[in-house]
């Protein structure tokens, strides 16, 4: 009996401070935008973020892009100027026939995690990825972007 009544009171508060969100729509994917946070069109680059700028989850999406997919990984280590091996972009098959790529760095110098994910489907590729100050990617922040990260879907 005290187990069931710890796991409903579990429950009853993860869903209580759970965080609120609301949905940014665009035409070809979804996200879920935590509740306080903003969010920036520039030129169809979107940019979510809280509004203590300490970081931001940016979105964008490319059709028509002839980018072969053996130049994934390269092209994903190259944003970041890394010289990591391309073994560290993990790379999985997705949904809707889309191949993901994963990968995280760490920039010693600016002191940012970034997390990238890529989605590539013949010549259309979404490009999400975070970035946070290392002093703020613990707790609350991190929490907050990894979930709203994960929301990411593509609509077609």
């Amino acid at each position: 009996m005290k187990k069931i009544l710890f796991f409903s009171a579990l429950i009853t508060g993860s869903l209580f401070f759970a965080q609120k969100a609301k949905v940014y729509e665009k035409p070809n994917y979804s996200i879920n935008v935590p509740e306080g946070w903003k969010s920036t069109n520039d030129s169809e680059i979107v940019n979510i973020f809280p509004t203590s700028e300490i970081g931001a989850i940016t979105i964008s999406e490319y059709h028509g892009l002839a980018l072969p997919k053996e130049e994934m990984k390269k092209f994903v280590l190259d944003l970041y100027k890394s010289i990591d091996p391309e073994s560290k972009v993990k790379e999985s098959r997705g949904k809707r026939g889309y191949t993901e790529y994963f990968y995280e760095y760490f920039d010693e110098k600016g002191k940012l995690f970034w997390i990238t994910k890529a989605f590539q489907k013949d010549k259309d590729l979404y490009l999400v990825t975070i970035n946070c100050g290392q002093k703020f990617w613990n707790g609350n922040y991190m929490t907050q972007f990894n979930e709203t990260f994960n929301s990411f879907k593509i609509k077609k």
